[in-house]
Order: structure tokens, then sequence, then C-alpha cells
């Protein structure tokens, strides 16, 4: 059961240094890295073309067409956090616009990533402040309901603990726990090493079927050529 009305104030954040490892890596090495885990829907997407983020998570809960948490969660940003929102039922209502971006930006916030609605998204791009969003809505919302701030939240099927790592772009976002920061990024890092390499094979023309030794399997598959 979700915990309502409740913010945690002291989280504990992924170490900085891993946390930029992971800053360099796509979604997709990091989500194949880490075992093919940790990402959200692919129904959430950028704002604005060009949009990225990666950052630890302050998480809020919020309730279906109510924004006053996201007011409440401002405050505990630190820069470099990502905010996180997550809603106790599907809505799709415009949670978050230009006011609150401006507020987060100021408490040094990396982005949002939010499973409802938002809006303002020319102002957005224009201050470069990076919105996920799963609708993008101009409908308003009120502040009367309590949610909790800095607890679990699952976001578009993915776990979000307070501090974990969220790194988002174009090919989608992806959730590193904390504790697997240094890990996922060194797998991360030999990932792509060794996806250059077949890179570089690839552009010299050699086929995948080769690289990958799978003329065998196929044949063994019952694979026919026929001229």
């Amino acid at each position: 059961m979700q915990e309502l009305g409740v913010v945690h104030t002291s989280i504990t954040r992924a170490v900085e240094q891993d946390v930029k490892a992971l800053s360099g890596f796509g979604v997709s090495t990091i989500h194949e890295a880490m075992g093919r885990l940790g990402l959200m829907r692919p129904y959430i997407r950028p704002a604005y073309p060009g949009a990225s983020m990666c950052g630890t998570a302050v998480t809020v809960l919020l309730q279906p067409g109510d924004n006053w948490m996201m007011h409440v969660a401002a405050e505990q940003v630190q820069p470099g956090d990502v905010v996180v929102a997550a809603c106790t039922t599907e809505s799709e209502d415009g949670f978050f616009g230009d006011l609150l971006a401006t507020s987060l930006q100021a408490r040094g916030a990396k982005g949002l990533i939010i499973d409802g609605g938002c809006r303002d998204i020319a102002a957005l791009q224009d201050m470069d402040f990076p919105v996920f969003s799963r609708a993008i809505n101009s409908k308003g919302t009120v502040k009367a309901t309590l949610g909790s701030v800095n607890i679990p939240v699952v976001c578009a099927n993915a776990l979000v603990n307070p501090g974990d790592v969220v790194i988002a772009d174009v090919d989608g976002v992806v959730v590193v726990p904390a504790a697997r920061a240094a890990e996922v990024a060194e797998a991360a890092r030999k990932r792509e090493e060794n996806e250059e390499a077949k890179r570089r094979r690839f552009a010299n023309g050699e086929l995948g079927l080769d690289i990958y030794n799978m003329r065998g399997p196929l044949e063994a598959a019952g694979l026919r050529y026929v001229d």
C-alpha cells in the first residue's frame, strides 16, 4: 500500500561520479547492459525534440488531476536531480508547465519524467528544460489532495526509488538502482566498446550472419536457399 501525506527529506542519492559515468551512454545501451531491465513504458516521450537528461530521482506520487505535490517536491530538489512523478491512477491532465519548470530549474533540476500530461511546450523548449511525459495536454489541475514525495513509486511500469539514476533520451527512459550505478556504468562502457568493434566490421561489408555465427543454427533450423 502506498503511503500518502508524507515527505521524506533525507534520501540516499547515487554517487555523483557514477551518475556522470552513466550520462555518457544512451538509454538502449544502459538497458541492455543492465540485463534488459529498468525501462519505462514507451508511451513516455520527450515533450520536444532533443530533450534528454540524466540525474538522481526525487519521486512524487500525484493524485489524478491534482499537482499540489509537484510544488511540495520542488522544495526537496537538489542540483542534479530529476523529478519523477507517478500518479495513483491513470491521468493525462496537464500537471506541469512553464511556471513549475522555472521553479525546478532554479533549484538545479535536470528535468522531469511524468506519467501524466504537461503543457507550455514551446516555453519548456525555450527554457531548455527537458520533460518526458505520457501526454501533452492543456487541461489544468487543482491543488486539493495529498500525495507523497520521496517514496518508492511505479512510473510507467518501472519501479523508481528516491536517489536512483534516471536516464532519458529519444529512445525512452531507463532507471538504474542507485546501488547498481557503478556496475551498470562499467557494463555499458564494455558494451559500447564491443558494439564499436562490430560497427567497424559492418561498415567494412561483413554480414551479421557471419559476425554472429548464424549460418549453422539457421541451417539446423531448416532454412533453405532456393536458386
